[in-house]
């Protein structure tokens, strides 16, 4: 491809909305173009960059027989109503209705249309374990898009379901997937993508796995062990803190005038935020309060709390809900609260704890010595806190370390949520109907292409890695009017083409500067340069991108020599 052909610009300025490394380098290295708030155009180099990274999917999925399929975006709202679904999503979920009236929705994901789809094709067990997936664009409404690909409201996503008739079936295959997604990330170019135990969420299942690229921009928290034999996402991770019992002290209650928070109370009674013990109050969708007991020194994981409720919705209860239950905002203790009007739920560090300062239900007032045992008998006790960096490894005891993270990918053991509620079933050998066992695999492919960015770029630009650069070589040629550059460059350009060297050529004539600049924004990882002195002595420059060194290649080797670099090159990633 010739640069002076190329559609797409570059642009010297970042956006002043861009704040992540590679929201900057998509914009203004000329990859995507916005067209609104989480809504992009793709370009010839993003384009060829996301076909390559498809491709690279496609084999691994082909690789452990998966049979790739297209399913509709726009779905009739029927199929969500059989999963349940399709009230129980929030307003990320787009509902319209159509000319006829009917409703319909734009898909986000795709459980519903493929257990439609294999329950018209597939009926007995002779035809499972099978598997297909699809590349295909989604629409979530998100609230707040933000750093360019990584989270966007229309996306293009990869998602691959397995059918199977027992659990020991899927376990297997759910392996075999895992190794597949291990061997696209490091194909593609990933530096650091890790695989963690995450929450199913909305997509439901027993079990999954999220794969994180490790970015400082990463929306998602991770926690590790030093080792890594400890990985979890912030919403699942659990530690090993140690609580301490001592000598129960009798219940008392104290004057603290306007004091209310943790801190006030602790700074007043000259006690520590762990000596206490801190009252959050939720309401479900159902408006049912629950509150949510934990030590002052921990905070509340909301989505812990409600896998322990079982509920999909959880927002803060206000002074009116609060009060209702007998409780007082600020001074909120569950010491006598009526447990018809409220869900009592404490979190362990409150249960190993002993003489903790609590509300008085009462303004004004706390209670000192407050014991989980005597004061508050048989209460329901689970794990809601959320883990602190530095907090001990429930596995190996040692400090657990905090990363961001970019989720590229996840997997999910679905079970029989879907196929149940949707009469996806089978026939075994003796005739008899059971529902299919699923399991789901997803990779969102531009947010794979942006998490490469943030992983391999400097202060000028991308370095992709070769496996999915948009072109294996960048030829330039300078001062091309001079001692024959432009002629010698047009048959470098037209002997590597030949040799089946991917090359764009900027045969424009521009600065020297300039023209480098912009080959660091595109980031193809070979450079060589036809200049009028290297030209005169039958050699080209040539320069990795990201180095800082240049040497010498001879233009008549320049095909064996360059296509040895390329292969050498590409097996880093195999």
């Amino acid at each position: 491809m010739r640069m002076s052909k190329l559609v797409g610009r570059r642009i010297k300025e970042a956006p002043k909305d861009a704040k992540t490394q590679c929201h900057i380098f998509l914009i203004r290295g000329g990859y995507i173009r916005p067209v609104s708030a989480g809504i992009y155009s793709i370009l010839p180099v993003g384009q060829k960059i996301i076909e390559k990274i498809e491709n690279i999917i496609r084999e691994e999925m082909n690789a452990i027989d998966g049979q790739e399929v297209t399913m509709p975006v726009v779905l009739p709202a029927e199929l969500w109503e059989e999963s349940g679904r399709f009230h129980s999503v929030g307003q990320e979920l787009l509902r319209f209705k159509d000319r006829n009236d009917k409703k319909m929705l734009l898909a986000m994901t795709h459980e519903e249309a493929v257990v439609h789809l294999v329950r018209t094709e597939v009926n007995s067990y002779k035809q499972l374990p099978m598997m297909v997936y699809q590349i295909q664009t989604k629409y979530r409404d998100e609230a707040r898009p933000r750093a360019g690909l990584i989270r966007v409201r229309e996306f293009t996503m990869k998602d691959a379901y397995s059918f199977h008739t027992s659990q020991e079936c899927l376990d297997k295959y759910y392996m075999k997937a895992h190794k597949a997604y291990e061997n696209i990330f490091r194909r593609v170019g990933m530096k650091n993508c890790i695989s963690i135990e995450s929450d199913p969420g909305m997509m439901g299942g027993n079990m999954s796995h999220e794969f994180m690229a490790i970015a400082d921009c990463g929306e998602d928290t991770i926690f590790l062990s030093p080792c890594g034999e400890y990985k979890a996402n912030r919403d699942i991770a659990k530690s090993a803190v140690k609580f301490e019992k001592s000598p129960e002290l009798p219940l008392e209650k104290v004057h603290t005038p306007g004091k209310k928070t943790i801190e006030e109370v602790a700074e007043f009674l000259a006690m520590k935020p762990e000596n206490t013990g801190k009252a959050v109050f939720y309401v479900d969708g159902k408006e049912n309060l629950i509150f949510a007991m934990i030590r002052g020194d921990f905070e509340v994981n909301e989505n812990k709390l409600k896998n322990h409720l079982r509920i999909n919705d959880l927002n803060f209860a206000n002074d009116a809900q609060i009060r209702k239950s007998g409780a007082e905002p600020g001074y909120a203790s569950p010491i006598s609260l009526d447990t018809k009007k409220v869900r009592i739920v404490v979190d362990m560090s409150v249960a190993g704890s002993s003489n903790l300062i609590v509300g008085a239900n009462e303004a004004d007032y706390h209670h000192k010595n407050f014991n989980l045992g005597r004061d508050l008998p048989g209460a329901e006790v689970a794990d809601i806190a959320t883990v602190r960096e530095g907090d001990p490894c429930p596995v190996t005891g040692k400090p657990l370390l905090l990363k961001r993270g970019i989720e590229v990918g996840n997997i999910f053991k679905l079970g029989t949520k879907y196929s149940s509620s949707m009469n996806c079933n089978y026939l075994d050998q003796n005739g008899k109907s059971f529902p299919m066992i699923m399991g789901c695999y997803g990779i969102g492919v531009g947010r794979t292409m942006a998490s490469v960015i943030e992983q391999s770029c400097d202060n000028y630009g991308p370095i992709w890695p070769i496996t999915i650069s948009p072109y294996q070589v960048h030829l330039c040629a300078l001062n091309p009017k001079e001692a024959n550059v432009s002629e010698v460059a047009d048959n470098i350009y037209r002997t590597l083409t030949d040799a089946g060297i991917e090359v764009l050529y900027d045969d424009r004539g521009e600065k020297a500067g300039f023209m480098f600049a912009e080959a660091d924004l595109i980031g193809i990882p070979f450079r060589i340069t036809a200049a009028p002195k290297s030209v005169a002595n039958n050699q080209v420059e040539f320069k990795r991108r990201g180095e800082k060194d240049m040497t010498m290649l001879d233009i008549a080797s320049l095909p064996e020599t360059l296509s040895k670099m390329i292969a050498e090159e590409v097996h880093k990633f195999s």
